[in-house]
C-alpha cells in the first residue's frame, strides 16, 4: 500500500464519516473515528459490510442506505446492480478509473473500433465501459448481448479491432462467424479483447490465443467496485489493480489473512459519492506471490477460488471445492474424488476418497502426489486416503462435512 493510498484512505474516511450516515454508524459502533486508522492493519478494525447487509440497509433506509455522501442533485446516473443494490454515480469515479486502467493494460486506445457487449440496461458496466472507451478516443459499437449474426456482420463491416464482454459470448460470435462461412482469423480485424463477468477455462483462453490470434486480458471485478484484478498471461493468479484497497480477510473475524491463506475479497473504495468501506464481495481468494519477473515492486496477486458460502473450514483454514478441483487436477490418475471432514477426538480429520482412472495404478504414489498438491493449494494436510472402485455418484458433493458439534 503506497503513501498516496494512505492519503486517499484518510481523506475518504473523513469524508465518509462526515457525509455518509451509514459509515459514521459503522465506525461509531466499533468505537472508532477516522484518525484511528493509521495503517493497513488498522483497517481491519472496521467491520466488514457484506453485500447482503448493504442490500438490507438500502431496503431499511432507501434509496442508498445512508451511504450517499453527496447531495442527490449531483448524481448523473443511478444503476441497479445484482443484489439488488442501487448504485449512484456522479462525474468521475474510481470505477471509471479502474476501467480506464484495465482497458489500457488490455491495449485499447485511440483509433480502436470496439464491440461492447456488456449490458447497458440498469447495470453500470456497459455504459461505464462505453464512456471510458470514448474518452480514450475509441469508437464504440453499443451491442450488448444478443443478435450474434448481426454483431458478426457489424464486426466485418466496421473493421472491429477490440471486444469487451464475457468470454462465452466471444466464443459464440466466433462460432457464428464460422456458421456464416467466414474465416474468423482471416476476414475479421479483431485483435484485442477484455473479458470479464464469468470464469474463463484455460482451454478457452488457449483457443482464443492460438486458434484465433487474439490478445486476451481477463479481469475480475464487481458492478459496485469496478475492476479489481486482472490476468494477461494465463494461469490462475490475477494481479490486483491499485484503484482501490483490496484485502483478503477471514470471513469470520474480518482480519487480513497471510500469504497462501484463503479469505474473502474485501474492498475499500475512494469513491466520494458512494464510499464503500470494507465491502465484503462474498468471493474467496488466496493471497499468492507472483512468479519471478512477472510483477512490479509491491504488486500483489490473488487466485479466486469461489464463494464464501461454499467453503468449509478445516483446522482453521477455509477450503473451497474449486481449490480441491485445482489441486486434484494437477495429479493425473483420478476419475472422481470427494473430501470428507469428520471430527473424531475433537480434531478435524480430512479424508480424500478417490476413484482412480486405472485399478492397477500405484496408489501409494498417487496419494503422495495428491497430498503434496492439496497441501500446496489448500494449506491443509490430508489425513488419509480411501481408494474406491465404485462411482461416487453424480450428486456426490466435492466436500462432505460430517462433523457433529455437541
Amino acid at each position: 500500500m503506497t503513501s498516496s493510498h494512505f492519503e486517499q484512505l484518510h481523506h475518504i474516511l473523513r469524508h465518509a464519516y462526515d457525509n455518509a450516515p451509514a459509515v459514521k454508524a459503522i465506525l461509531d459502533g466499533a468505537s472508532l473515528v477516522p484518525d484511528d486508522i493509521q495503517t493497513l492493519a488498522d483497517l481491519d478494525k472496521i467491520p466488514v459490510t457484506s453485500k447482503d447487509r448493504l442490500a438490507a440497509l438500502q431496503q431499511a433506509n432507501p434509496p442508498f442506505g445512508g451511504f450517499l455522501a453527496v447531495p442527490f442533485d449531483q448524481l448523473e446516473h443511478v444503476f441497479l446492480s445484482p443484489g439488488p443494490l442501487y448504485e449512484p454515480h456522479a462525474g468521475d469515479s474510481p470505477v471509471l478509473d479502474s476501467i480506464r486502467e484495465m482497458l489500457t493494460i488490455a491495449g485499447f486506445g485511440s483509433g480502436d473500433v470496439v464491440l461492447n457487449t456488456f449490458g447497458y440496461h440498469l447495470i453500470p458496466t456497459g455504459l461505464a465501459v462505453d464512456q471510458t472507451l470514448r474518452d480514450m478516443g475509441a469508437t464504440v459499437i453499443a451491442a450488448g448481448v444478443g443478435n450474434a449474426d448481426l454483431q458478426v456482420k457489424m464486426m466485418l463491416d466496421f473493421g472491429v479491432t477490440g471486444y469487451v464482454g464475457t468470454p462465452s459470448w466471444l466464443m459464440a460470435l466466433i462460432q457464428k462467424a464460422g456458421e456464416m462461412g467466414l474465416d474468423f482469423r482471416e476476414r475479421l480485424s479483431l485483435k484485442k479483447t477484455l473479458v470479464s463477468a464469468e470464469p474463463m477455462p484455460p482451454s478457452l483462453r488457449q483457443a482464443f490465443v492460438e486458434q484465433y490470434g487474439l490478445g486476451v486480458a481477463n479481469a475480475y471485478g464487481t458492478a459496485e467496485l469496478g475492476f479489481l484484478a486482472y490476468n494477461t498471461e494465463g494461469g490462475l493468479a490475477m494481479r490486483l489493480l491499485e484503484t482501490s484497497i483490496v484485502q483478503i480477510a477471514n470471513p469470520e473475524t474480518g482480519e487480513s489473512v497471510g500469504p497462501g491463506e484463503v479469505g474473502e475479497v474485501v474492498v475499500t473504495t475512494f469513491n466520494e459519492t458512494y464510499p464503500l468501506i470494507r465491502l465484503g464481495t462474498g468471493d474467496l481468494a488466496m493471497n499468492v506471490d507472483p512468479a519471478p519477473g512477472q510483477s512490479r515492486q509491491g504488486e500483489r496477486s490473488v487466485i479466486l477460488v469461489g464463494r464464501v458460502g461454499d467453503a468449509v473450514k478445516v483446522r482453521g483454514m477455509f477450503v473451497h471445492p474449486n481449490q480441491l478441483r485445482f489441486a486434484v487436477g494437477q495429479v493425473p490418475g483420478v476419475t472422481r474424488f470427494q473430501a470428507v471432514v469428520t471430527r473424531p477426538g475433537n480434531r478435524d480429520e480430512f479424508t480424500l476418497r478417490v476413484v482412480p482412472s486405472d485399478v492397477s495404478i500405484d496408489q501409494e504414489a498417487l496419494a503422495a502426489g495428491l497430498s503434496k498438491a492439496i497441501q500446496s493449494a489448500c494449506r491443509v494436510k490430508v489425513d488419509r486416503f480411501e481408494f474406491v472402485t465404485e462411482s461416487l455418484g453424480e450428486d456426490a458433493g466435492i466436500i462432505l462435512d460430517e462433523r457433529v458439534w455437541e
